[in-house]
């Protein structure tokens, strides 16, 4: 399928997926969204063990939903359209590999969601973020009220969601949200970096981690139940055998997956 306002590669079991609207600081429209949600869908079905969510430029990550192509809409063309939104939010947290977000300039509102929405965030000293929807009327939609306090303190979280203002790289990263900061130009290569290290890791072992620390906030003896209940799949693997021969023959293992 081909792709206008995303773009993806994949080269030696990373996917660099890219926003790419640059004339609208990469805001997502209908179209745009049809496309993120379709490349992430079609992900679980690939070979690739890590995700990198990026854009074209180094101004704006994703500047959130094009309200341009919002006005005028009626409540249920609005409703209609949220669903799908909805959809490409939840496409890109349920990816199975993980996903690393990689950002420069602008990621606010339905932008800064999608961000929330990945595992792992590596930014631009030029980032600033905000979810800024309490300004205009509404509130997040793409799960930004919920998740944002697992990245921050609550209180920062709150003050963050109430005011709705735009916070600046270096107050974002003493709060924690960020798992590195770099120069601009750096930003995609350090992604790159850390992928690289997670991908020469077992995949379904990642996968399962990744899972379970997910629901670790769910009821005691339930999330113990999924975590046995996965970490039994991953040990009946090939890639555990793999693991064990490899250490012991003192040898860099060959992961396949299965």
């Amino acid at each position: 399928m081909e792709y206008i306002q995303v773009s993806y590669e994949y080269e030696e079991k990373i996917a660099i997926v890219t926003l790419n609207r640059p004339e609208m600081r990469h805001a997502f429209n209908t179209e745009m969204a049809k496309e993120l949600l379709n490349v992430f869908q079609s992900l679980n079905e690939q070979p690739v063990r890590v995700v990198i969510l990026t854009s074209s430029t180094v101004d704006a990550f994703c500047s959130g939903a094009d309200l341009k192509e919002r006005k005028g809409m009626s409540d249920s063309q609005w409703t209609e359209q949220h669903h799908l939104f909805e959809q490409m939010f939840q496409a890109v947290a349920n990816c199975k590999q993980p996903t690393i977000a990689a950002i420069n300039g602008y990621a606010l509102a339905g932008g800064f969601e999608l961000v929330l929405n990945t595992d792992l965030i590596i930014a631009g000293r030029n980032t600033k973020v905000g979810l800024t929807e309490v300004t205009r009327g509404i509130m997040p939609g793409g799960g930004g009220a919920r998740l944002l306090p697992k990245r921050v303190p609550l209180h920062i979280a709150k003050e963050w969601l109430f005011t709705g203002r735009i916070v600046p790289v270096a107050e974002a990263q003493q709060a924690g949200l960020f798992n590195a900061v770099v120069e601009p130009s750096d930003v995609l290569q350090t992604a790159l970096q850390l992928a690289e290290t997670i991908a020469s890791n077992a995949p379904l072992g990642i996968q399962g981690v990744k899972k379970i620390a997910e629901i670790s906030s769910l009821e005691a003896s339930e999330a113990f139940r999924i975590e046995i209940e996965t970490y039994n799949e991953v040990i009946a693997s090939e890639d555990r055998i793999e693991g064990i021969l490899a250490f012991n023959e003192k040898r860099k293992p060959n992961f396949i997956g299965r």
